[in-house]
C-alpha cells in the first residue's frame, strides 16, 4: 500500500496545522496591496488560502522522498512532526516574525546504496524545484488570471525557499545527505 490510513491521518493533521500557522500568509506576502482585502476576506478563506499555498509544497516534497525510497524497495512512511508542528503553532500564536519548524518527515528503513540515498534525498527538493519552475514560467508567460496570481506567486516563493533551504549541505538537511552520498559514490 502506498499510503496507509495512519499516513493519511498525519497528512490531515499536518495540513490543518499548516493552514493555521500560515493563515495570515496572504496578508504578509501579498505582492499587490489591496486596501479592501481586510474587509473582503474572513478567517476561513485565509485558512483555505494557506492550505492551497503551503500543503502541496510540503506534502509533495515528502512524497517525493517516499516514492523514490519505495522504488528502491525500501520501507518508507510519512509522518507529521507533531512536536515541530506544536512549536510552529506556538510561534504563530505569539506572532513571532520568523517561523521555523519541520512539518513532516518520511522514515525510511532498509539499506540503500550511496546512489539510492542520494536520489532519495534529492527527490523532495527536486519536487520543490519543479513546482518553483512551473509557477515561475506560468507567471512569466502570464498563464494565470488575477484571481490565481497570488497563489501562484506564493507557490513560486515557497517552493524556491524549500528547494534552496533543503539543499544546504548541513547535517539534518536533504542537501547534506545528497552531497555526502555523492561523495560516497566517488570513493
Amino acid at each position: 500500500m502506498f499510503f496507509t490510513l495512519g499516513e493519511f491521518f498525519d497528512a490531515c493533521v499536518m495540513s490543518a496545522a499548516l493552514g493555521f500557522i500560515f493563515s495570515d500568509l496572504a496578508r504578509r506576502f501579498r505582492p499587490h496591496k489591496d486596501p479592501l482585502y481586510e474587509l473582503q476576506t474572513n478567517r476561513l478563506e485565509d485558512f483555505k488560502f494557506a492550505l492551497y499555498a503551503t500543503v502541496p509544497a510540503v506534502l509533495m516534497h515528502e512524497l517525493g522522498h517516499k516514492f523514490v525510497a519505495l522504488g528502491f524497495g525500501m520501507q518508507a512512511t510519512f509522518h507529521a512532526a507533531y512536536v515541530w508542528l506544536a512549536i510552529g503553532m506556538m510561534l504563530r500564536l505569539i506572532n513571532f516574525p520568523f517561523i521555523f519548524f519541520v512539518p513532516a518527515f518520511v522514515s525510511i528503513s532498509g539499506m540503500g546504496t550511496p546512489l539510492s540515498d542520494a536520489l532519495i534525498a534529492f527527490a523532495g527538493p527536486l519536487v520543490n524545484g519543479l513546482l518553483w519552475l512551473g509557477a515561475y514560467l506560468a507567471l512569466k508567460h502570464k498563464h494565470t488570471n488575477k484571481k490565481h496570481y497570488e497563489l501562484l506567486y506564493l507557490t513560486k516563493q515557497i517552493n524556491m525557499f524549500l528547494f534552496i533551504f533543503n539543499m544546504i549541505p548541513i547535517p539534518g538537511f536533504d542537501g547534506y545527505t545528497f552531497f555526502s552520498s555523492l561523495i560516497g559514490i566517488l570513493h
